[in-house]
């Protein structure tokens, strides 16, 4: 008996952490629907078009078939979900260009990352707080840079050189992160990242992880997401020099 109240004890908190979890996503999104809306003017017109424009849409396909009010509910829905996508990629890409430039941004991309990635930030980097980050993925190793180009290339080709020893003939791919030729906005980071051919399994992802890790204590300890503009890194610098 007290087993079982006890388990119904265990399924009534469980189930309050869960209506406590979804209220602060909740408010969570509706706190990000206000900043944006703020900054993006165009934000609440657009998302009442595309849920108007779906609503529309349906309602006429279904006059084909004498069948428009029973259309109707689904184009709202459609529309609905339309526009919930539409103000969470324009969320992104304000975040993403907020954060375009800033030391350590790229790691922040990175670690955001959908799906199976092993990544370690800052393998390699300069005082200038130039970095190279170090993903491995089922394309194979990804050495991601972020920093001035003309740091960035010696350095990529230096990490380059160092994993090349040790992962084989293992595919190696190199990214700059930046808006010039040849280079990867950030904001386009995660979705290139994603369309890389799949060369290696998840076991031998597993293999590479370990064969590397005397790597990872090698470059600069930056941080894990954008800088705030002004910051002061003189312990980071310090740390870099040292190396």
């Amino acid at each position: 008996m007290a087993g079982k109240q006890e388990d119904k004890a265990a399924a009534k908190e469980a189930a309050r952490a869960r209506r406590a979890e979804s209220r602060a996503r909740r408010g969570q999104i509706f706190e990000a629907f206000k900043m944006q809306r703020r900054e993006d003017k165009a934000l609440v017109p657009l998302m009442l078009a595309v849920l108007l424009g779906a609503t529309v849409v349906a309602f006429l396909v279904g006059l084909i078939w004498d069948l428009q009010w029973a259309f109707l509910p689904l184009g709202i829905a459609v529309g609905a979900l339309g526009a919930v996508v539409l103000f969470g990629r324009r969320v992104q890409r304000n975040v993403f260009t907020k954060a375009d430039g800033q030391p350590g941004a790229g790691a922040w991309a990175l670690e955001n990352l959908r799906g199976r990635w092993k990544v370690t930030p800052a393998v390699a980097g300069t005082t200038q707080l130039d970095a190279v980050h170090r993903v491995i993925g089922r394309p194979g190793i990804i050495l991601v840079a972020e920093g001035a180009p003309h740091r960035v290339k010696t350095l990529l080709a230096q990490e380059k050189k160092r994993v090349a020893r040790i992962v084989g003939d293992t595919p190696i791919y190199d990214v700059v992160i930046g808006n010039e030729d040849k280079q990867v906005p950030l904001r386009k980071l995660q979705a290139h990242l994603m369309k890389l051919p799949r060369n290696i399994s998840a076991g031998q992802m597993d293999s590479l992880e370990n064969r590397l890790q005397a790597l990872a204590s090698r470059g600069a300890a930056m941080p894990k997401g954008p800088l705030p503009q002004g910051a002061k890194m003189r312990n980071v610098q310090r740390t870099l020099r040292r190396r």
